[in-house]
């Protein structure tokens, strides 16, 4: 049986956010090192920048020209800082990090919602690209689902044991991680059926309006915890992430 490519959209965004659940289940029940945390988070955080730039960057300019993409990747970054910014007001700056960084919702009422909100807000983008992705007919980016689920992992990891530091519950936790998994599935499918009969421009921008986000979300969240847990090694291990999605990216075009 024969999966419609709007059914495959929603799981292969589903299947990327699934990453959120099995790393928060190894936070929840497993003391993992930080170093190695960090070093995860590293390596995903490479992965992601290579696949931004060779499938969602590339991919938008070959599209559409150099204006859309810089409309959209400016926007996106604008949009994903002014965010973060407001939610890191209510309790959600820490938001990733392993330690004892994130307030309880006695020390800040109202900061699990915005945990919840930001984490939301991270994974958005990087689905609606895994959609986006499939417009072409040429099927899913295999790279760009690699590079999300290698970058969720790390990050449902740390997150939730900083949010157990804390004093959150397992059901806040993986209630929280369960709803955006689905939301990923949800934000996938919308990436493929909405978009794909907009014209080129309107989908190379919107294309490079999740590669802004992404990258600004990385510089924000996920590179900081990666080198304050791993100290200056995590550079190189940022460089085999980039490395080895550069290969997969171009092994995905032969």
């Amino acid at each position: 049986m024969t999966v419609p490519v709007w059914a495959a959209a929603g799981l292969w965004g589903l299947l990327a956010g699934a990453a959120l659940l099995i790393g928060a289940a190894l936070g929840f029940a497993v003391r993992v090192p930080r170093g190695l945390v960090a070093a995860v988070m590293a390596f995903g955080a490479g992965v992601l920048i290579s696949a931004l730039a060779f499938e969602l960057m590339d991919e938008a300019y070959r599209q559409a020209g150099f204006a859309p993409v810089l409309i959209g990747f400016s926007v996106g970054a604008l949009a994903y800082t002014g965010a973060t910014m407001a939610l890191a007001r209510r309790g959600a700056h820490h938001r990733k990090r392993s330690g004892d960084h994130q307030p309880s919702e006695k020390d800040q009422p109202g900061s699990g919602t915005a945990i919840a909100v930001g984490a939301l807000l991270d994974g958005i983008p990087e689905s609606i690209a895994i959609g986006l992705s499939m417009v072409g007919g040429h099927g899913v980016s295999m790279a760009a689902v690699a590079a999300i689920f290698l970058s969720n992992l790390p990050e449902g990891l740390s997150s939730s044991a900083g949010m157990k530091r804390a004093g959150r519950s397992g059901r806040f936790v993986f209630g929280m991680w369960t709803a955006i998994a689905l939301a990923s599935g949800v934000a996938s499918l919308v990436g493929y059926t909405v978009f794909r009969g907009f014209p080129p421009e309107v989908m190379a921008g919107t294309t490079a309006v999740a590669a802004g986000g992404i990258l600004a979300m990385l510089a924000s969240t996920m590179m900081p915890e990666a080198y304050e847990e791993g100290g200056g090694m995590v550079g190189l291990v940022t460089a085999a992430g980039f490395l080895a999605a550069f290969f997969l990216s171009m092994l995905d075009r032969r």
